[in-house]
């Protein structure tokens, strides 16, 4: 982290598929809230133009970068993109957060001011500590939610009230301390696997409360394939950490 005189340069990573109607509201109200920071989206060739979109503001706000990728690959793997362009371009913070404003960009820089305060290496945005809130689910995706995070802190022994949410800020410094080859999730479960991977290096956590709100344009991108598959895979962790363990 730069001196108390110094801001932390900071890099705001979005994955997209289709997020064009979103975007052009989204990306001005983050260079609002931080307007230092540098935007990254990893683009998975959307059809409905959102790479095209990308282009033509960055021509004329070079804060914006766009990551195109051949199709649709992850959202895991885009994740990972965002952190291996935040260490080789030597930011000192990551930010990420989703494309359908569930995450507020308003509370970006709560995410940053707490984790320079407190020292952590990373800072939670969380629907589940006290002040934090979800807005617009239907009751089985709230418990199923719930489950999962119960799940990651009991089998996977991570000690954060919210484990599965993507609203976070990292200290790149931390992420280059993470042997970042060993993540393996393509999909939500990225961000179970991604604070074991951090917790084993000795990163530290604080949280932020927030009130997540369900996107109000276009499609979620959680099926019950993706939601099955990032069981399965929180599943196999629980049982690899606990025969680690044993």
């Amino acid at each position: 982290m730069p001196s108390d005189s110094e801001s932390p340069t900071t890099l705001v990573s979005i994955a997209t598929y289709n997020e064009r109607e979103n975007l052009p509201r989204l990306v001005p109200a983050i260079l609002q809230a931080v307007p230092d920071a540098t935007i990254l989206v990893v683009d998975d060739n959307s059809p409905d133009g959102t790479g095209v979109w990308c282009d033509e503001f960055a021509k004329s706000d070079s804060r914006l970068v766009c990551m195109h990728r051949a199709g649709k690959s992850g959202l895991g793997t885009a994740a990972i993109a965002g952190i291996n362009y935040a260490i080789e371009n030597e930011f000192d913070l990551l930010v990420n957060l989703d494309a359908d404003f569930s995450h507020p960009p308003a509370v970006i820089p709560d995410l940053i001011n707490k984790l320079v305060e407190t020292g952590a290496d990373v800072a939670i945005g969380s629907r589940y500590m006290p002040g934090g809130n979800i807005e617009g689910w239907p009751w089985r995706r709230k418990i199923s939610s719930r489950m999962v995070n119960w799940l990651a802190r009991k089998g996977l022994g991570l000690n954060v009230s919210d484990c599965s949410g993507s609203f976070r800020c990292y200290s790149v410094a931390a992420l280059k301390r993470m042997d970042v080859s060993k993540l393996q999730a393509d999909g939500y479960s990225f961000y179970e696997e991604v604070l074991v991977q951090l917790t084993r290096s000795g990163a530290t956590f604080c949280e932020v409360p927030f009130t997540f709100v369900e996107r109000e344009q276009g499609v979620t991108k959680l099926g019950y394939t993706e939601a099955i598959q990032a069981g399965l895979h929180l599943l196999k962790m629980s049982v690899t950490s606990r025969a680690n363990k044993n």
